[in-house]
């Protein structure tokens, strides 16, 4: 197999999963600090939806790249 097609192929299965269960990352936020006293918020966040549409995107495209260059 071609190497285009295995990477498309790897990519599609990755950004599908991204869009079906988008992983969740934390971020710190500082909210003030004053004379060695801070208050800190802390956010859970998922990953946006279009880097799963994105990565399946490329991942389409690099797949029929390389089979229609196997034709």
């Amino acid at each position: 197999m071609k190497v285009s097609i295995v990477a498309g192929l790897i990519l599609a299965a990755g950004g599908l999963f991204l869009i079906l269960r988008p992983p969740h990352y934390a971020s710190q936020q500082r909210v003030f600090k004053f004379a060695g006293v801070q208050a800190s918020v802390r956010h859970e966040r998922t990953l946006p939806g279009w880097v799963g549409g994105t990565v399946l995107g490329a991942g389409v495209i690099l797949l029929a790249a390389g089979l229609l260059k196997r034709l």
